[in-house]
């Protein structure tokens, strides 16, 4: 049985019956039998689904944020922006997806000769509990808009959002079977990895998990997106606005109870301002409120779950022993739920977990530069390259710096990184690969075909 627990005091919600074998093959043939018919609709049809699904989740807005806080601790005001997030990005691919994928005129000596966008097939979605809502729309209005079908394998603890996603699309008028919710354990991913139906896959997740994947559509010859970790660096430079920078790198730290793949990590400030962004940083974090995530005054709600809140204690504890200086939580609160307090770092090396690892969980990273270019070299120390940030009062130098010194694929001058749907998101390095959203987004899991006439 898959298991859905309310990480706010650890009861149970529901148990769900994992799906059986004979019913997945026939959900995966049922899935290619209707691509034939779904792919030939045109993108009016296909816009007109998207549109009604973005009103639906307006529509029941309240609804899904309260079971996204039920099932993984969101706070709540959080999930009503998530939801509306998401009726975003079905609205900019049902006003953008045609263009997008329109045929393109290249030429040449030849009579004619172009390239076309045709949708592959099946594309299937292993995706992560921290955004159970964003992370499936940002992957399914692109493929669907391209006229893939979708299955989707959401993470456990969060079944009632993945199932909820299914039922969206069918209210909206989605034909039976474009697209699929399956509840399965990750031990049987192979199962459709290695079916030859799936014709590609797309992965948000941490970095053993994509590495695990990768390896088997490798195995089966089957295109990957891959979305992984991240430890985002925020430089703070010596000339940056300080109250910005703070408010801004404590706002990314803390979104999502600090579980995002890019939210803001390691501050690494030029040291002729870091006992003043130090002190600024800490009374700011000392402010924000933890407890029930259902109370709009709260800032912070529970972790996902009690193991995942002991692992990132451990990584604040390791980095401690190794020379961290604790100043603020860094403590395992005598309540029920996996709650973890605001924790400030400082004097973090590279060696340590809270420089060289994720810490999913709203744990700061505070480092000393000695100067510009050593605040460069400091964020760029990284096996990840998710997104980046550099806070200065020199725009141009700011952007050089963005442009071309830091290692990452979403790097953002005096503002906190965020995905949108009109920009390409993605990471190098250990972050992963590959391109969501905007016109990249939808070019990932499509045959980008030459035609040529003699």
């Amino acid at each position: 049985m898959i298991k859905s627990v309310n990480p706010s005091n650890n009861q149970l919600i529901k148990e769900y019956p994992e799906i059986e074998k004979g019913k997945l093959q026939f959900i995966i043939s049922e899935s290619k039998k209707v691509f034939k018919d779904w792919s030939n609709t045109n993108f009016s049809f296909r816009t007109e689904i998207l549109k009604k699904v973005a009103k639906i989740l307006i529509e029941d807005k309240k609804r899904l944020a309260e079971l996204m806080t039920l099932e993984m601790g969101k706070p709540i005001l959080q999930s009503y922006a998530e939801v509306e997030k998401c009726a975003w990005v079905c609205e900019f691919y049902a006003e953008n997806g045609e263009k997008f994928l329109s045929d393109e005129i290249i030429k040449t000596d030849f009579t004619k000769s172009y390239v076309t966008f045709q949708p592959l097939g099946i594309i299937f979605a292993i995706m992560p509990w921290n955004f159970p809502l964003w992370q499936v729309f940002r992957y399914a209005a692109p493929t669907l808009m391209a006229g893939n079908t979708c299955i989707l394998k959401h993470a456990s603890n969060v079944s009632g959002c993945a199932i909820a996603i299914e039922e969206i699309f069918l209210k909206a008028g989605l034909p039976q079977n474009v697209f699929n919710t399956i509840l399965l354990s990750a031990s049987r991913i192979e199962e459709l990895i290695s079916h030859p139906d799936i014709q590609a896959i797309s992965l948000t997740g941490s970095v053993p998990a994509g590495s695990s994947v990768a390896a088997l559509a490798g195995k089966y010859l089957k295109k990957t997106l891959l979305e992984l970790g991240g430890s985002d660096p925020y430089i703070v430079l010596k000339d940056a606005d300080i109250e910005l920078a703070v408010e801004t790198c404590v706002t990314s730290r803390l979104i999502n109870g600090g579980q995002s793949c890019i939210a803001a990590k390691r501050f690494i400030v030029e040291e002729d301002i870091y006992n003043e962004f130090v002190d600024r940083f800490v009374s700011l974090m000392e402010t924000k409120k933890m407890g029930d995530p259902f109370n709009q005054n709260n800032d912070l709600g529970p972790q996902a779950s009690v193991k995942l809140r002991d692992e990132l204690h451990q990584q604040v504890i390791e980095s401690i022993k190794r020379g961290a200086e604790l100043k603020l939580g860094g403590f395992i609160p005598n309540v029920i739920g996996a709650f973890y307090p605001p924790t400030v770092l400082t004097n973090v090396l590279p060696g340590m977990p809270a420089f060289d690892e994720e810490l999913f969980g709203p744990v700061a990273s505070i480092i000393k530069a000695k100067d510009e270019n050593d605040a460069i070299e400091l964020a760029n120390n990284s096996i990840f390259g998710l997104g980046a940030a550099i806070f200065t009062s020199d725009l141009q130098k700011g952007e050089m710096i963005a442009k071309t010194k830091l290692n990452a694929g979403n790097c953002f001058v005096n503002a906190f990184v965020r995905s949108d749907p009109r920009l390409p998101f993605g990471g190098i390095k250990q972050s992963g690969y590959g391109r969501e959203l905007s016109i990249f987004g939808i070019r990932e899991f499509v045959n980008i075909k030459t035609v040529v006439v003699k």
